[in-house]
């Protein structure tokens, strides 16, 4: 350009602006992406002209089509050039929500494995208290694993100093209903005695419903009991071997809960078997 700025320099008369207009737009192109932004400032200069005065008479009229004409091409192309980048971004939505929907796959296929390693040590564990407490920590991890508001086992002592009045395994989250969690691992299916126990801590915490985990099932007598409290308070009775089925056959945690929960609701059947 420096040439050319000297030519206006030194004898004015010797260009007009047409030909200023045309070296200048012929140099600009040929330097190709180098001068992207140059170019684009001249064509956005050329749609926002709207003073045509300067312009002779006869000219007028076809400077302001042409300048319509830049400006509907501009429009095209920047449809085109809006479409594109809806697209590439619909696709960048797309590829991210697919990585992220792999990470969780895996992350959650880890979680089963780590389930079913963890259950494997608790069945050659000599200590049945240690046992007890590492079977909630596991079962409180897979809840976790599968996107379910755990609140962790917790103690409540009496106003007199008279020690832990009750203990609660844990509290979980589905569908905005909260349920009281009480696990054992007993080498015999759970009676009426401990589900009693349970029931009654449910009662008194108005709204609140009650899962009860069993690694050996329970008694005829317990799940009697049960069904005839579900006029009281929603219970679901599941023992292990229901969640270890659900793991293999690839299910999902929150889906085989609701399914439990509804057979116990609808059904009247807080221990009803469910296939997903």
């Amino acid at each position: 350009m420096k040439d050319l700025e000297n030519r206006v320099l030194i004898d004015k008369t010797s260009i007009n602006k047409y030909e200023i207009v045309r070296l200048v737009l012929t140099q600009l192109n040929e330097l190709g992406d180098r001068t992207l932004k140059e170019r684009r400032e001249v064509l956005k200069r050329v749609v926002e002209f709207d003073s045509f005065e300067s312009c002779w008479d006869s000219d007028r009229l076809k400077a302001k089509g042409l300048v319509n004409e830049i400006r509907q091409l501009i429009n095209i192309k920047d449809s085109f050039t809006r479409m594109k980048n809806a697209k590439d971004e619909a696709e960048q939505r797309t590829k991210q929500e697919y990585l992220k929907r792999a990470a969780e796959t895996q992350k959650l296929a880890q979680a089963k494995e780590k389930f079913k390693s963890e259950l494997s040590e608790l069945f050659i564990m000599k200590d049945p208290h240690k046992r007890g407490k590492l079977f909630e920590d596991v079962f409180n991890r897979l809840f976790n694993s599968f996107g379910i508001l755990v609140k962790e086992a917790f103690t409540l002592t009496g106003d007199e100093s008279e020690g832990i009045i009750e203990q609660i395994d844990g509290v979980i989250e589905i569908d905005g209903e909260f349920y009281l969690v009480e696990m054992k691992w007993w080498s015999k299916a759970v009676g009426p005695d401990e589900v009693a126990k349970h029931l009654v801590r449910t009662f008194n915490r108005g709204q609140a419903r009650g899962l009860f985990i069993s690694v050996n099932g329970f008694t005829d007598a317990a799940i009697t009991m049960c069904k005839q409290s579900l006029d009281k308070v929603v219970i679901v009775l599941c023992d292990l071997y229901e969640f270890i089925m659900m793991l293999e056959n690839k299910g999902d945690l929150k889906k085989f809960l609701k399914a439990k929960i509804q057979a116990s609701i609808v059904d009247r059947d807080p221990y009803q078997k469910v296939n997903l």
